[in-house]
């Protein structure tokens, strides 16, 4: 007799089976949400460059380019506009204060002269002829004023004589009259030349005064002007080299032209391009070196030109000791100039990195040196050598210092040896 056989539901098999798959789900679901899902790029490690983290003295400072100036220079230029007449020096030549260099002719200037020179005559003139015809004035109204008292001094003895007679009744009354009127008339005349006399002198003061003031200021106008004509002849302010000369017989020069420059050769300076980004930073005293002769010298900023040509503005620097034998007036110098002063920093050697990242981000090897993973960082100041880390970095630490364009965006770069 046969007999019913349960079948079992979770035989061992299935068990198997799906406790598998469910392992398998749970490792998946894990490595899902907790594993590495950071991207990787594979590297030769001798196609990079890596570099160790350190700590020690950090100097700001920036590369410069300068020249070698002498310590003075003049310029020569045209005070007034002309045509070269005369060279009486070549550039090149050693000068003394004072020395004839060039001589221009300007006609206009010559004409300027001579008819100022005519002006001057003819106030000149005018100024005579007032104080003449003033003198003449004062000579006519004394003449004037001596008959008139010759004839007053007649007409007061007719007056009185009449005046006698009228009482004794030996002449009319109409003939005393005529002769008081002709008497009080003459006086009446003398009081009147005196006082056109007086007006005429306070005028002819008045005008004598103004033709003072215009013939002083024409005189010193001509001065000026005829200053100007040792303007036309071109000398050494200074005693020194003519290290240049612009100006060819018969050519024209215009007022404000530059003509050429003496150089007082007893020292020497710097004159160096800075970039117009380290404008604010650049300040008299600040210091700087370069290598010249087998020894390192040292300068420091004397002078600063503001004006931004190009992107970049000039710096004067003078040396500290004594000028560095065999140095010449236009050797190039490749000067190291500090921006801070010493101070304890981590540094991060400079390299190719930094153009793709800005100094946010490097690529931090781990402790087996296998991998190397992106890390953010904070930069500070530097120098052509160096970075200041600010964060982001410790002392020991191994960064990929060279360019990062080949890596992409990826998060792990594993290292491989060749």
């Amino acid at each position: 007799m046969d007999r019913l056989i349960e079948k079992k539901k979770w035989p061992p098999k299935k068990i198997i089976v799906y406790s598998l798959s469910g392992l398998f789900g749970i490792i998946v679901i894990y490595n899902l949400l907790f594993g590495d899902t950071s991207s990787k790029l594979n590297v030769e490690t001798e196609k990079i460059t890596i570099s160790t983290v350190s700590k020690g003295p950090f100097k700001e400072y920036i590369p410069v380019t300068g020249n070698i100036i002498p310590i003075k220079t003049v310029y020569l230029d045209a005070i007034e506009g002309g045509r070269v007449e005369k060279r009486f020096l070549e550039a090149g030549t050693m000068v003394e204060q004072g020395d004839k260099i060039l001589e221009l002719g300007n006609t206009n200037l010559l004409m300027d002269i001579m008819f100022r020179e005519a002006e001057l005559f003819e106030q000149s003139n005018n100024l005579r002829n007032t104080r003449l015809a003033m003198e003449q004035n004062r000579l006519n109204l004394k003449s004037e004023l001596i008959n008139l008292d010759f004839q007053i001094k007649m007409l007061e003895r007719d007056y009185k004589r009449k005046k006698e007679l009228l009482k004794e009744n030996l002449i009319s009354k109409l003939e005393f009259e005529e002769s008081s009127d002709q008497y009080e008339y003459n006086i009446k005349r003398r009081e009147l030349a005196i006082e056109s006399y007086k007006q005429d002198s306070l005028f002819r003061k008045i005008q004598i005064g103004q033709l003072e003031a215009s013939l002083d200021r024409m005189q010193k106008n001509l001065a000026l002007v005829k200053s100007k004509l040792e303007n036309l002849t071109i000398r050494a302010p200074i005693s020194g080299h003519l290290t240049s000369l612009n100006a060819e017989i018969g050519e024209s020069k215009d007022r404000g032209q530059r003509l050429g420059q003496v150089d007082v050769l007893e020292g020497f300076k710097v004159r160096a391009a800075v970039d117009e980004y380290h404008l604010s930073r650049i300040q008299r005293g600040l210091e700087g070196e370069f290598d010249f002769a087998g020894g390192t010298h040292k300068i420091v900023v004397d002078k600063i030109y503001p004006e931004i040509r190009d992107g970049r503005f000039n710096v004067d620097l003078v040396f500290v000791e004594s000028e560095p034998a065999g140095i010449r007036r236009g050797l190039t110098s490749h000067i190291r100039l500090e921006l801070g002063n010493l101070s304890e920093a981590i540094l991060l050697p400079r390299g190719g990195f930094y153009q793709k990242t800005g100094g946010q981000w490097v690529y931090v090897l781990d402790e087996s040196g296998e991998y190397a993973r992106k890390r953010d960082i904070r930069l500070g100041m530097q120098n052509p050598r160096m970075f200041e880390v600010l964060e982001g970095l410790e002392p020991g630490e191994r960064v990929i210092t060279s360019s990062y364009e080949s890596f992409g965006d990826n998060d792990v770069l594993v290292l491989e040896e060749d």
